[in-house]
């Protein structure tokens, strides 16, 4: 499993909320040092306590470990469809060419 991606995702989704990492810590009854070694990839919480930070950072699992999940792809789809629907219809049409660009790119070279 890939620490470091998973405590960089919960470092970046603090950090959207302001959050200091101490702030963090207290809120879900952890030391500051335990806090910052889960954000390093340094040690791997436990279940509950993964369910905490997920909890007080407000945010699914699924997003937390979109990367080391096997329907990540799948999530990161999901995703990415959302924040394109919140868009200009504009934008929308431009951001959709570009993607067909690079999927056709894809399949010409493999």
């Amino acid at each position: 499993m890939d620490l470091k991606t998973i405590g960089k995702r919960i470092q970046i989704r603090r950090e959207e909320l302001n959050m200091t990492q101490e702030k963090l810590a207290e809120h879900v009854d952890l030391s500051a040092n335990y806090m910052s070694a889960i954000e390093r990839g340094v040690k791997t919480p436990r279940l509950e306590t993964f369910i905490r930070i997920a909890n007080a950072l407000n945010i699914s699992a699924d997003l937390l470990l979109m990367d080391v999940l096997k329907a990540g792809n799948e999530i990161q789809s999901s995703v990415l469809s959302e924040k394109i629907h919140g868009l200009h219809s504009s934008e929308q049409q431009r951001i959709y060419r570009v993607v067909e660009t690079m999927i056709e790119s894809a399949i010409e070279n493999p």
